[in-house]
Order: C-alpha cells, then sequence, then structure tokens
C-alpha cells in the first residue's frame, strides 16, 4: 500500500485497528452458545438481565421518571446544558408520550388501575419481558458502539463504497458514512449526520430525503432486541443477510418512485453545492480509506469513547425506553381489546396466504403497527408458533424503516425536506417492496 505521509504507519493505523476489530467482534462475529449463534454483546446484555431480573423493572420506571422530571425542569429553567438538552429538551408531544409511559410503566409495576392496562399481555408484558431487555443491551451497546464510530471505521467503510453508490443510489459517495453510521450505531444517528451535510450544502434536497428514509437503517443493537424477543437469536446470521438483500433493493427501487424522486434537487436556503472530498490520484480506494481511518483514529481517545459511550446509554435508557412504554403499552392495549389491527391488516391476508407464511390472520395483525414502533410487531408477533412467521416479522420491521416513536418523529423534526405524507407513502412503498424478498429468503432458511 502506498502511503505518502505516513499517516497509516505505526501507532496511527494500530489506533484505528485494534478498536475496530474489537467493536467488529462484540457486534458482528457470531458464536455458538449451547448449540445457538448470537453475538458476544447479546450474550453480555442476557448475563446481566439474568442477575439483576429482579430489579429492572423498577429501574426502568425510575428511568422514565427521570425523563419526565427532567424534561419539565429543562422546560422551566431554560438550561442550555448540551447534555440537558439532548437528554430532556422535547416538544410538548413528547413530553405527553412520556408521562404516559411513566403513568403506565407505575400502574403496571405497582398492579394498580384498570387490567387491561396492567396485565401480563398488556402493559406488563412491556415493563417485565421487553424493557428489561432493552436496559442490558443498551448498556453494553452503548459504550461498545464507539470502538465502531470513533476509530476510524466508518471511513474505511466510506471510501470502499464511494464508487457504487452514485451508479446504483444516486448519491454522493459520503452517503455511504451515514448509512454505515445508522447500521453500526443508530438510525437516529443516520438522521442527525445527513440533516447537518444537508444544511451545509453537501446533498441536494433530494439527495437528503433519499438518504433520510432510506439509509437511516434500524442499528444492529435494535435488531438483537427483536431477535431476542422472537426468541430467534440463532438465525442471527440468515437474519442480517436478509436484511440486507431487503434493503438493498428498496434502496435501488426508493430513490426512482415518488414521493423522493419527486423531491427537486436544489439545496437548503439556496446555498451552494460543496465539492466532495476527492481521493487523489496517488492512492486507490483502500489506501485511501486506511489513510482517513487513521486520521480519524488519532483524533479519537479511549476518554471520549467512556464520556461518549455514557452518553449513548443514557440517551437510550431516558429517551427510547419512555416511548416504548407508552406506545407499545397502547398499541397492545387496542390489540388485546379491539380489532382494529386485524381490520387495518386484513387486506394483508390474501397476500401472505398466496405467499404461504403460516398463521396469515395473525402475521397481518403485525404488518401496519411498525409505523408507530419498531418493536410493536415483535411484541404482538412473539407468540405465534411458526418460526418462519416470526422471522418474516422480525425482518420486515426493521426493513420498514419508519416508525414514528424515533426516526419518523426526527425526521420531521429535522430541516430535511419530507412531510408526514410523505412518509406514510414511503412506509407502505417499503413494506410492498421488502415482504416478498423477506418471505422468498425465509423459505430457503426453514
Amino acid at each position: 500500500m502506498k502511503n505518502n505521509n505516513n499517516v497509516t504507519a505505526g501507532g496511527s493505523f494500530l489506533r484505528f485497528l485494534v478498536p475496530s476489530v474489537i467493536g467488529v467482534f462484540f457486534f458482528m462475529i457470531p458464536i455458538s452458545v449451547n448449540g445457538e449463534f448470537t453475538i458476544p454483546v447479546a450474550i453480555l446484555a442476557d448475563w446481566l438481565q439474568a442477575w439483576t431480573a429482579a430489579i429492572l423493572p423498577a429501574a426502568a420506571v425510575l428511568f422514565m421518571l427521570i425523563a419526565v422530571v427532567g424534561s419539565f425542569v429543562v422546560k422551566v429553567t431554560g438550561t442550555t446544558s448540551t447534555l440537558a438538552s439532548s437528554l430532556f429538551d422535547v416538544t410538548g408531544f413528547w413530553l405527553c408520550v412520556r408521562i404516559l409511559g411513566l403513568l403506565f410503566g407505575i400502574l403496571a409495576l405497582l398492579q394498580i388501575g384498570p387490567e387491561w392496562v396492567t396485565s401480563s399481555a398488556t402493559g406488563g408484558m412491556l415493563l417485565y419481558d421487553l424493557i428489561p431487555v432493552l436496559i442490558a443491551v443498551f448498556l453494553f451497546a452503548g459504550f461498545l458502539l464507539p470502538l465502531l464510530l470513533n476509530f476510524g471505521l466508518l471511513e474505511l467503510c466510506g471510501a470502499l463504497l464511494t464508487p457504487i453508490m452514485r451508479p446504483l443510489f444516486t448519491l454522493p459517495g459520503r452517503s455511504s458514512i451515514d448509512c454505515a453510521a445508522s447500521w453500526l450505531g443508530d438510525g437516529t444517528i443516520g438522521v442527525l449526520l445527513t440533516n447537518q451535510q444537508y444544511e451545509q450544502g453537501y446533498y441536494s434536497k433530494r439527495e437528503a430525503a433519499v438518504i433520510g428514509t432510506t439509509f437511516s437503517v434500524v442499528s444492529i443493537t435494535f435488531s438483537i432486541v427483536i431477535l431476542t424477543k422472537m426468541n430467534l437469536t440463532s438465525y442471527i446470521v440468515p437474519y442480517y443477510l436478509t436484511i440486507l438483500a431487503a434493503g438493498f433493493v428498496a434502496a435501488l427501487i426508493m430513490p426512482r418512485i415518488p414521493p423522493l424522486s419527486w423531491k427537486k434537487h436544489t439545496f437548503f436556503n439556496e446555498k451552494e453545492k460543496k465539492a466532495e472530498k476527492t481521493r487523489p490520484a496517488q492512492y486507490n480506494a483502500l489506501s485511501w480509506g486506511l489513510k482517513q481511518a487513521a486520521e480519524r483514529a488519532a483524533q479519537s481517545s479511549f476518554s471520549t469513547v467512556v464520556s461518549g459511550g455514557l452518553k449513548n446509554v443514557l440517551d437510550m435508557w431516558i429517551g427510547v425506553i419512555p416511548v416504548v412504554m407508552a406506545l407499545g403499552t397502547g398499541a397492545v392495549i387496542i390489540a388485546e381489546t379491539t380489532s382494529f389491527f386485524s381490520i387495518i391488516g386484513a387486506p394483508f391476508v390474501p397476500f401472505l396466504e398466496f405467499m404461504q407464511i403460516p398463521e396469515a390472520a395473525a402475521a397481518s395483525e403485525t404488518i401496519l403497527i411498525g409505523f408507530a414502533d419498531m418493536f410493536l410487531p415483535a411484541i404482538l408477533g412473539s407468540g405465534i408458533e411458526s418460526e418462519l412467521t416470526r422471522f418474516v416479522i422480525a425482518a420486515l420491521s426493521v426493513t420498514q424503516l419508519i416508525y414514528m416513536s424515533e426516526v419518523g418523529g426526527l425526521l420531521l423534526a429535522s430541516k430535511l425536506p419530507v412531510t408526514f405524507g410523505d412518509l406514510v407513502i414511503i412506509f407502505l412503498e417499503r413494506t410492498i417492496i421488502t415482504l416478498p424478498i423477506i418471505t422468498i429468503a425465509a423459505h430457503l432458511i426453514f
């Protein structure tokens, strides 16, 4: 490898390589435990959950209480602290969601109030079954993800993927970094990166809309939680491959059909387009990627990994858990006490039966609920007996991508040129595109 300024030599290269390899091991390398394949971060989460099972529900309610009280304090005092703002500065709507989540959590923990809120099929299931999994996974993922994000792996991925992004996805090469950040970190990271690049003039309105709604994919962390809830962790490798295949096809099609194809090639506030950082002629894609990776690693330190990891964990515990409790409990109550999801999912039953998916009627109830929150299909579908059907639901909930509890809400709150109507259409289009691909893969696997 040609190296003009020795940036990738010696300590800088090792500073990139060692943390990145460790991060890849924890999040991407399946290992066999008791005859089933899983990844190391999931093993750590299972161990923690088993060891602290008795206190996790109460801890979850405490996190929800902190989220609500902190939000009120920030609104009253108007604090400008970066950490406080990121954790507690939410809109009125999301504050109401946090309050609702806290109310559901208290009722389920103390077993007071109506049974349709507190039973083991509704609020009790969320508080005692799902949320402890989230707390455990978020803890280890939050501290370990910086190994993937902060030491140059994204820069290397961006350099290697640049030659394929424009012809395949009609996007500039730098968008590959947004995608990698989403997949390895969190979909919200991808949205934030895209919004920043859009405001700075690197992306046109069309490019920004495509990246934000097509490449802000659900993270490995959330995928692990879904697989755990569906009791499918032994299928982690075919699951990821299926998601990649379905997501790839959707990424090819979505930018070329409305509403994304209708977005204009103009720039934010009429700014001029900024030129992409081009690779010098003396570097090939690999050497250029390694050079940028080493430069990024040289700017990082393990103290920032610890502080960044702590912030990640707090963001997930305080920001995500109340939303999941509120929307999840509400949706399960509707599913358990009404026929709403059966009605709106009914048009999918013949389609699912045609594709020979077992328990098609039960599966149809999960098809559209993912628009509210990504976890809800797994919650409603976890009781389905067929592993094939649970696999389809788990994969579809990830590839649908647009869920209002997090990515969807963030997209609407950002400067990105998308509307609520756009998100509804994109969600339905992604469902129609990815469902057949996932079903074919499921029939090959099971």
